[in-house]
C-alpha cells in the first residue's frame, strides 16, 4: 500500500501514466497503444481486476458497433455527393463576400456534423472552403480552423454526432443506469452551438489569423520562389540522348518496382491497396538526392519528366526543384545552363500534359504514411509523383524531403496528376484539399473512364483530361442521394422514438444502403476508421479496472476535496476545464475513459446527482479547441490553414472559457445536480 492505494490501483494507474506518455509522444498510434493497454490488462488481471472476456468487451460494446455502423451511414451521405451538393449551395448563396461564406461554411458545417460524423465532413468540406476562399480572394486560413471548430460543436447535437456522446452513452447505461436517448442532449447542444458560431461570427474572426495569403497560388504559399529553377540542356552535355530516368539514377530500378519509363497501376477502387515498399527494397539510391526534375520543355510543349521516356537533347528546358546550391552543382555536373531570370510559376508547371496537376494534400490523422520518410514512401518511381514541399503548420520544409519523416497533419504539395491523387486518397494515404488544374481549352476531354469497372493508370497518358474541380458546378441530387438520406433519417427517427435501439436502427441502416446498391459491401468496410474503432475497444477496458480497483475513488478524491469547498455549479466548471486540457492533450474518447468514472464517483460521494458530472465531461472532451492535436479535424486544417500550434490557443482558449459558462449553465438548468 502507498498512500492508502492498493497495489492493483498503483498498476493500472501506472499503465495509465504509460499510456499518456505514448499518446503524447505518439512513439506508437494511439490504436496501438490502446491495444496494448487491454492486453496489459488482460496480463495483469490478479492485480488489475480486468479478465480477458472483461477485456475483449470493448469489441463488443454498442457504441463501438455504433459508430461502426455511423462511419458507413455517413459515407452514404458523402459517396452520394449530397456533401458536394451543399458545397455547390455554398458557393452560390455566398457570392464571395467574406462574412457571408464564414457563416454558412459554420453553419452547415455545424448542423451536418449533428447527423453525419464530423471528421468525412471535415474531409469534404476542406477542398470546397479552399477554392470557395480563392474565388472570393480570402485566405483560407481565416475560413479552415472555423470550420473545424463548427464540426466539433456540432458533434454534440444528437447522440450520433461523434463518438464520445456514443461512448459516454454506454457509461451513463453502466454506471448510471440511464443511457442518452437519440435527442436528449439536443438542448445543450443547440445552446452550445449557437453560442459557439455566435463566437466564430464576431470574435472568433477577428482571432483567426491569416497565415497564408489570399489567392495566392502553390509556388507562393509554399514559398518556393527560390527551390524551383529552369535549366537549359546544352549541346555537349552528357545528359543528351539518356531519358531523366536515366540521367538521376545509377542503377535500375528492381522488377517488383518501376520498371525506366513505365508507371504503377492504380488499383481499382475496393482493392487492397498496396503498402508503399520501404527504403531498404533494393531501389537505386539517386545521383542528386537534393534535385528533382519536374518537367521537360521542348518545342512549346512539356512533358512531366517522371512519366516521360523521351530522351533529351540539347535546347531542351529543365525545370528543377532543390536549393540553390543543389542546384548550381547539378547544373555544373550536368552541362546545364541556368535560367536565373525565368521564374516557376503555378501555370508553368500544370501547363504540361493536361492531367498534370499541383495538389495540396494532408497526412489524415490515421493515416498509415505517418511516421515514415518521403523518401520510403517512393512516389516518384512507383506513381510519377513528387513531393515539392511539406508544410507543417507555420513551418515549410523544401530541403532534404527524403529524410522528412511524415507526421498526422502534415501539408504536402504533389506534382502528379488527377487519377493518382484520387488514389491517394481511395488508399487512404492522403486527404486532397486543393488541386490547380491544367487548362483545357485547346482541346477536348475524353470521356470519363469508370474506375470502379476499368481500373486506372496513374500514367500521364491514362489519365489525360481526368481531371477534377474543387467546388463543384451546381450538381443535383440524384436517386443514390435521397436513398442515401432517406435511410439515416429513418434510422434517426427510429431510434428517437424507442422503436429499436440506435445500435439496431443504424446496424439495419447499413444492411439497407448495400442492400439498395446505394454503397457496395466493400464501400462499406472501406468507409470505417477501424484505428478509431480498435482506439475506442482498447481503452473501455481501462474504464472497468479504474473502478474495479479503486483508482477512479482515489482520483475523485481530490476533486471532492473541491467539491467540499465550492458550490456544485462551480465544481461543474472546475471539472469541464479539467477535462478540456486533457482532451486538448491526449485523444477525447481517453480523456472520457478515464474522467467519466472519476465524475459519477465525485458526485456518488458528495451526495450529488452523476448525470450532469457525466455530461459535463462528455460535451467538454468533444469540444477539445485549444491546440491541434487533441481532436482529428483540428489536425486535418492544421496544415491547409498554415497554423502555428499557438493559434489554436489563440483562438480556441476564450471559446473553451465561454463555454465552460454556457455548458454548466445549461447542464445544470435541464438536470440540477
Amino acid at each position: 500500500m502507498v498512500l492508502g492505494l492498493s497495489t492493483g490501483t498503483l498498476v493500472v494507474f501506472a499503465l495509465v501514466a504509460v499510456a499518456l506518455v505514448l499518446f503524447v509522444s505518439e512513439w506508437l498510434p494511439p490504436d496501438i497503444t490502446a491495444i496494448g493497454v487491454l492486453v496489459a490488462l488482460a496480463v495483469l488481471e490478479p492485480y488489475t481486476g480486468v479478465t480477458a472476456t472483461d477485456a475483449l468487451q470493448g469489441f463488443a460494446s454498442r457504441a463501438v458497433v455504433t459508430i461502426i455502423a455511423m462511419y458507413v451511414l455517413s459515407a452514404g451521405i458523402e459517396e452520394t455527393g449530397v456533401v458536394d451538393y451543399l458545397g455547390a449551395v455554398l458557393a452560390e448563396v455566398t457570392g464571395g463576400d467574406e462574412g457571408r461564406l464564414l457563416g454558412a461554411t459554420v453553419g452547415v458545417t455545424g448542423f451536418s456534423a449533428g447527423f453525419v460524423n464530423n471528421t468525412p465532413v471535415v474531409a469534404v468540406f476542406i477542398p470546397m472552403i479552399t477554392g470557395l476562399s480563392e474565388e472570393a480572394g480570402i485566405s483560407p486560413s481565416k475560413l479552415l480552423m472555423p470550420l473545424s471548430f463548427a464540426a466539433m460543436l456540432g458533434g454534440t447535437l444528437t447522440l450520433v454526432g461523434t463518438s464520445t456522446t456514443l461512448l459516454a452513452s454506454d457509461f451513463s447505461r453502466d454506471l448510471l443506469g440511464h443511457p442518452l436517448s437519440m435527442f436528449e442532449i439536443t438542448p445543450v447542444g443547440v445552446v452550445v452551438l449557437a453560442v459557439g458560431l455566435a463566437y466564430l461570427l464576431t470574435v472568433g474572426r477577428w482571432l483567426v489569423p491569416e497565415r497564408i495569403p489570399a489567392a495566392a497560388d502553390f509556388t507562393d504559399e509554399f514559398d518556393l520562389d527560390r527551390h524551383l529553377g529552369v535549366l537549359v540542356v546544352r549541346e555537349d552535355s552528357p545528359l543528351v540522348g539518356r531519358t531523366v530516368a536515366e540521367a538521376l539514377d545509377d542503377g535500375e530500378l528492381p522488377e517488383d518496382d518501376l520498371a525506366e519509363g513505365t508507371a504503377v497501376e492504380v488499383p481499382r477502387a475496393g482493392d487492397e491497396p498496396s503498402e508503399p515498399p520501404t527504403a531498404g527494397d533494393g531501389g537505386p539510391e539517386p545521383a542528386d538526392p537534393d534535385v528533382d526534375v519536374l518537367q521537360v520543355e521542348r518545342d512549346g510543349d512539356a512533358f512531366v519528366a517522371s512519366a516521360t521516356d523521351r530522351e533529351l537533347r540539347a535546347g531542351d528546358r529543365l525545370t528543377v526543384r532543390g536549393s540553390l546550391r543543389a542546384v548550381n552543382g547539378f547544373a555544373a555536373r550536368h552541362g546545364l545552363t541556368q535560367r536565373s531570370r525565368e521564374a516557376v510559376t503555378e501555370d508553368r508547371l500544370v501547363a504540361a500534359p493536361h492531367d498534370a496537376t499541383l495538389v495540396e494534400a494532408v497526412v489524415h490523422p490515421e493515416s498509415r504514411v505517418a511516421g515514415r520518410t518521403v523518401g520510403d514512401l517512393r512516389l516518384r518511381e512507383r506513381f510519377d509523383t513528387t513531393v515539392l514541399a511539406v508544410r507543417r503548420g507555420g513551418e515549410l520544409v523544401r530541403e532534404d524531403l527524403d529524410g522528412t519523416e511524415l507526421q498526422r497533419g502534415d501539408a504536402l504539395l504533389l506534382q502528379t496528376d488527377a487519377a493518382t491523387a484520387d488514389y491517394f486518397e481511395e488508399a487512404g494515404y492522403l486527404v486532397v484539399t486543393e488541386r490547380a488544374l491544367a487548362d483545357e481549352g485547346d482541346e477536348p476531354s475524353p470521356e470519363p473512364v469508370d474506375a470502379e469497372t476499368t481500373g486506372v493508370s496513374a500514367t500521364a497518358e491514362s489519365a489525360a483530361g481526368e481531371t477534377a474541380t474543387a467546388v463543384p458546378s451546381g450538381p443535383g441530387l440524384g436517386a443514390d442521394a435521397a436513398v442515401a438520406i432517406g435511410i439515416l433519417a429513418t434510422v434517426i427517427t427510429l431510434a428517437a422514438t424507442g422503436v429499436v435501439p440506435v445500435t439496431i436502427g443504424a446496424l439495419g441502416g447499413v444492411v439497407a444502403l448495400v442492400a439498395t446498391g446505394t454503397l457496395t459491401a466493400n464501400e462499406a468496410y472501406d468507409a470505417v476508421n477501424w484505428s478509431v474503432v480498435f482506439l475506442l475497444a482498447g481503452l473501455l477496458p481501462l474504464g472497468v479496472a479504474m473502478q474495479a480497483t479503486g483508482g477512479a475513488g482515489a482520483l475523485a478524491a481530490g476533486l471532492v476535496t473541491v467539491g467540499e469547498a465550492v458550490p456544485p455549479l462551480a465544481l461543474l466548471a472546475v471539472l469541464y476545464l479539467l477535462t478540456a486540457v486533457v482532451a486538448a492533450v491526449i485523444t477525447p474518447v481517453a480523456t472520457v475513459v478515464l474522467l467519466i468514472p472519476v465524475a459519477v464517483t465525485t458526485a456518488e460521494r458528495l451526495g450529488l446527482d452523476g448525470f450532469p458530472f457525466l455530461l459535463v465531461v462528455t460535451f467538454a472532451a468533444a469540444n477539445a479547441f485549444i491546440t491541434p492535436i487533441g481532436y482529428q479535424t483540428n489536425l486535418m486544417v492544421y496544415g491547409p490553414g498554415g497554423y502555428r500550434f499557438t493559434d489554436f490557443a489563440r483562438v480556441g482558449a476564450p471559446l473553451q472559457l465561454l463555454l465552460t459558462v454556457v455548458t454548466t449553465l445549461a447542464i445544470a438548468a435541464m438536470w440540477p445536480p
